[in-house]
Formats: structure tokens, C-alpha cells, sequence
């Protein structure tokens, strides 16, 4: 039966597993080991991750709907913000893998079984929280340069964005603001979700080693989030099609991060 763990884990007491040094060689063996899962049976993680191709294309057509363009972009950067969460199925299917179990993609559900559930969800809705207030923010940005005003069309929306003295300024303060916001979801993150599903340790307890992963590791850390930054990028650009390989390559990938960060129980 599954728990609600908050200081503790399954076995009630507070856990800190032990962090590894890293280098970005092991980053780069990471992405091989998360293509190799991905190459197993590629037709079924595309299948799996069309969600995400869709759920950008029909986000970017309800946007433009409802006059909320200004909130276009923002929106667009929650594949990276609520990227660890998304991917929770992804890691399932590593883990059964590397012990030798089935990883069809109806394993990719199977987290719904797991004994860290609650705390598995309560550490996403922080996430999710965390996405709200970055929208809240820049929202706000969008007020203090243009007012309460909704551009008529998407092309002149990015006209007012790249041609104007108010657009770059707004440009600037959002993407400043953004990076902090992508920070500390990449440090509170990192490896949450997946030491929850792997040792159910208890929410504080997975949030507190991913934060000693990203100080023990800063420069890994970083490159990871623009690697993974850059990638969901390039995912978006045919009409998020890309997200389709993207998506289940860097979740298998952020799997074997995790096995190189932290150590081995033992």
C-alpha cells in the first residue's frame, strides 16, 4: 500500500544518500545510455511521447484563441520546467531495464503501483506551483511594457517583441527572470523523481539530494540543464514534432544521470 512519505522514507527515517563527483564525460555517456534505451523499441517511445508534439501544437492554437499570445512563450518553456515530472513514465522503463524486466510501453504506467505515489505527486504539484507563479511573473513582465493590450495576430505580437525598445526590454527581464526559475527547478529536480521511484526516501529527502547533487556538481549540472534546454529547442521547432524523439531520449538519459550521481545502496 502506498504512503505519503514527507521526512522520511518507507522505513520512517530521514535518508541522504550519498552524492557522486561527476565530470561532463559522464553527461555525454548518459545521453549514449538514453539513446540506447530509446533504440530498443523506438516505435513505442514516439508513440508514448506524441502527447507532448500534440499537447505544444494544441497549446500554441488555444493561446492564439483566447488572446493569451503574451503567454505563448511562457507556456512553451513548461516542457522544460515541468520536463522532470513529464518524463516519470520514461524512468520506469529505464529502471526495468537495467534489471533485465519487460519494458514494453505500458511499463511507462506502471508508476501508478509504485509505493512513493503520494509523494511522487505532491513533489509534482510543487513543480507545477512553481510553473504557475513563473507564468504569474511573466505575465506581469508583459504588463509593465505593453499594458493591458492583446496583439491582434502572432506576427505582429513577435514584431512588437523584436522591433521595439519595450519588446527587447521585456525580452531581457523575461529571460533573466526565466533562468532563475529554470534553475531552481533544474537543482530542486535533477533527481527527485527518479530516487523517489527508485528508494521511495520521501519527498524532503529527494529534493534535499537533488540539491546537494547540483552544489556537488555545479558544472554538470549546468551544462545538463542547457543540454537538455537546447535539445527541447530544436524539439519544438517543426511544429514540436521533435519532441516525440526528444522527449523519451532525455528522460531515459536523465535515468543513467541519476545512477551517476548518486551511489549505489550497499
Amino acid at each position: 500500500m502506498t504512503a505519503f512519505h514527507v521526512m522520511g522514507g518507507a522505513d520512517h527515517t530521514f535518508t541522504r544518500p550519498a552524492i557522486r563527483k561527476i565530470g561532463i564525460a559522464d553527461l555525454v555517456d548518459a545521453l549514449k545510455m538514453g539513446l540506447d534505451d530509446f533504440s530498443e523499441k523506438p516505435s513505442h517511445y514516439v508513440f508514448l511521447c506524441l502527447m507532448y508534439p500534440i499537447a505544444g501544437i494544441a497549446l500554441a492554437i488555444w493561446s492564439t484563441d483566447q488572446n493569451l499570445l503574451p503567454l505563448l512563450f511562457p507556456l512553451m518553456s513548461g516542457f522544460a520546467l515541468l520536463g522532470p515530472l513529464a518524463a516519470i513514465g520514461l524512468y520506469e522503463i529505464s529502471r526495468r531495464r537495467e534489471k533485465g524486466l519487460d519494458t514494453s510501453w505500458s511499463h511507462a504506467f506502471d508508476v501508478r503501483f509504485s509505493s512513493a505515489l503520494p509523494s511522487i505527486i505532491v513533489a509534482g504539484l510543487m513543480l507545477f506551483g512553481l510553473f504557475i507563479v513563473w507564468l504569474v511573473v511573466a505575465q506581469n513582465i508583459y504588463y509593465i511594457y505593453f499594458g493591458d493590450g492583446v496583439p491582434p495576430t502572432l506576427s505582429s505580437f513577435i514584431s512588437s517583441v523584436l522591433t521595439t525598445r519595450e519588446g527587447m526590454a521585456m525580452m531581457f527581464w523575461g529571460d533573466l527572470i526565466g533562468f532563475i526559475f529554470a534553475l531552481v527547478s533544474l537543482a530542486t529536480t535533477v533527481i527527485t523523481f527518479q530516487l523517489l521511484l527508485d528508494r521511495d526516501v520521501g519527498v524532503v529527502a529527494a529534493i534535499d539530494a537533488s540539491i546537494r547533487a547540483t552544489l556537488t556538481n555545479p558544472v554538470p549540472v549546468a551544462v545538463w540543464g542547457l543540454i537538455v534546454t537546447a535539445l527541447l529547442v530544436i524539439g519544438t521547432i517543426p511544429i514540436f514534432a521533435g519532441l516525440a524523439v526528444v522527449m523519451p531520449v532525455l528522460g531515459h538519459a536523465s535515468w543513467h544521470l541519476y545512477r551517476k550521481l548518486v551511489a549505489v545502496e550497499g
